[in-house]
């Protein structure tokens, strides 16, 4: 007896080999058969899904869950345009903030709403002896005021306050981590916003670092999370690189860096797993750290790697040896050439076919970086909805030339390279079929179209957020598709995002989601 039928549907497969279906089996979490292969089986309950479409449930490739968490109860100056009213914020929330010289931590900072940074000075006369941490939101940054940077090492770089990439992480340790239980709270809370969106598994992007990570502890929030029933879907965590150490393993194992005990890409279980490596050879777009290879149109700079590029390169060669999947952070093109000058070095001196590196981002990608990604078999895991949101901000720091280049779509696909879709929450928006619209439209908010010819096809987008993100997480055996044999993870929706206009496929509403073979907010039968 099955434990479930869903009946009366339009089932959009993406297995080629049963593209469309109208009733799914569903036993013990697995997908058992569909159509005609369980029509006529008996069910513990048989569910009508009324005409809506289902999908396999949607895969976010990159996302920072804690991250996120936090930042639906942190205060915000998000759509805040003034510097008044920015300092208006921070002055309440350090009133709320009774313990006298304790942290404040405000969220939604992006220097292009005021049109310039804010500065320690300007902290300063709302701060009343508390330390103010303002992060920004690309997450390459922040702003803090004097009581802050009094605590920094001596000469670690700021503006005015505003410190990039390693000074922020250096901003950062001042403070205490979070607890396992904080952090578990958040990730569930950025969990269920994931699945209301119909995604169901994703890979959360760095943990234990300096830059994003929460806590030396982290992966053990997540086992807390989990064990507290507080994480409602799948999730893989990638590993930030300055975790590895050197180690003393035999000559033999060719590993010079590596985690405590060898732990690498692959620990785990189908719901809490162990994925990539995290490294960062660059900051972001946002924030104007993303490394180019020519400056920014207006600006006197292109940016800036997070290293030495031979430091860099040693990492990701060092993370290969060791038996990782590398996600290697590279938005810029001058980065992306970093990535893709280690990974060649790193193949040659052991090649490892199947390792699917991925260079997350792949914000700027030259015509000329194509075949290399193709050739080295690396993933491109970009985020659609950056230029929904941002477009016409980041075409206009890209110039004419390079605008079409941005965060690619057909280029990527014509030359063979997996193409996967993700968000990086709370970034910008996480909603996948909004990103998928853009895939297929490529138009800003605003309605300008950004490198048009990189539109893709909807089954070309689907499969950015089912196929390709299981493929891109090693998860292909377990999701991904509606095959029988996998994981019963699926999302319903109200329409099918083939059918309706390409305008209306971010308004489609998600249903509800299945995990497992169970409605999310049900227990098992």
């Amino acid at each position: 007896m099955l434990c479930t039928r869903l009946t009366n549907a339009r089932f959009l497969t993406m297995d080629p080999d049963h593209p469309v279906a109208h009733d799914l089996g569903i036993w013990r979490g697995r997908i058992v058969g569909l159509d005609e292969a369980v029509t006529s089986l008996p069910a513990h309950e048989v569910i009508d899904l009324q005409g809506a479409t289902v999908l396999p449930g949607f895969i976010d490739a990159h996302v920072h869950l804690a991250w996120t968490g936090f930042k639906e109860k942190t205060p915000s100056i998000t759509g805040r345009t003034g510097i008044d009213e920015v300092l208006a914020v921070v002055e309440e929330a350090v009133t709320r903030k009774g313990s006298p010289g304790a942290w404040v931590s405000i969220a939604g900072y992006d220097q292009r709403a005021l049109g310039r940074h804010l500065t320690a000075a300007e902290l300063d006369t709302v701060s009343h002896g508390h330390k103010v941490f303002m992060l920004h939101d690309s997450g390459h940054g922040c702003v803090v005021n004097t009581a802050v940077l009094d605590l920094l090492p001596a000469g670690t770089p700021h503006d005015s306050g505003f410190l990039a990439e390693g000074a922020m992480g250096a901003a950062r340790a001042l403070r205490l981590p979070y607890s396992q239980e904080e952090l578990a709270r958040a990730i569930g809370r950025a969990a269920h916003t994931c699945l209301a969106e119909g995604v169901t598994a994703c890979a959360e992007a760095g943990i234990g670092g300096t830059l994003f990570g929460h806590s030396p502890v982290e992966l053990g929030a997540y086992q807390l999370a989990s064990d507290k029933g507080l994480l409602p879907l799948r999730v893989q965590l990638m590993v930030s690189a300055d975790r590895l150490r050197p180690v003393a393993a035999h000559e033999a194992d060719g590993i010079p860096r590596a985690l405590d005990l060898g732990l690498r890409t692959g620990f785990g279980g189908d719901r809490l797993s162990v994925g990539a490596l995290k490294i960062y050879t660059d900051g972001g777009m946002m924030a104007r750290t993303a490394a180019l290879g020519s400056p920014y149109e207006g600006l006197d700079h292109s940016g800036q790697l997070q290293d030495d590029p031979d430091a860099l390169a040693d990492t990701i060669v060092d993370g290969h040896l060791a038996g990782w999947q590398l996600a290697v952070h590279a938005i810029g093109d001058r980065a992306a050439d970093v990535a893709l000058d280690a990974l060649e070095r790193a193949q040659r001196l052991r090649p490892r076919p199947g390792a699917r590196h991925r260079v997350e981002h792949a914000g700027l990608i030259r015509p000329d970086q194509l075949p290399r990604f193709a050739r080295l078999g690396v993933s491109a895991v970009v985020q659609p909805n950056f230029l929904r949101y941002f477009g016409d901000d980041y075409a206009a720091i890209m110039g004419q030339e390079r605008a079409p280049w941005l965060y690619r779509g057909r280029a990527f696909l014509d030359h063979g390279i997996t193409l996967v879709g993700s968000s990086d929450r709370p970034v910008t928006d996480g909603s996948p079929l909004r990103a998928i619209q853009f895939m297929v439209e490529r138009a800003s908010e605003s309605g300008r179209l950004i490198g048009p010819d990189e539109g893709i096809t909807v089954d070309e987008a689907l499969r950015a957020y089912t196929v390709a993100g299981a493929f891109a997480c090693h998860w292909e055996d377990s999701l991904g598709s509606l095959t029988p044999g996998k994981l019963a993870d699926l999302v319903v929706l109200g329409d099918d995002p083939r059918r309706v206009d390409m305008s209306r496929i971010g308004d489609i509403e998600v249903v509800t989601t299945y995990v497992d073979g169970r409605e999310s907010g049900k227990s098992a039968s």
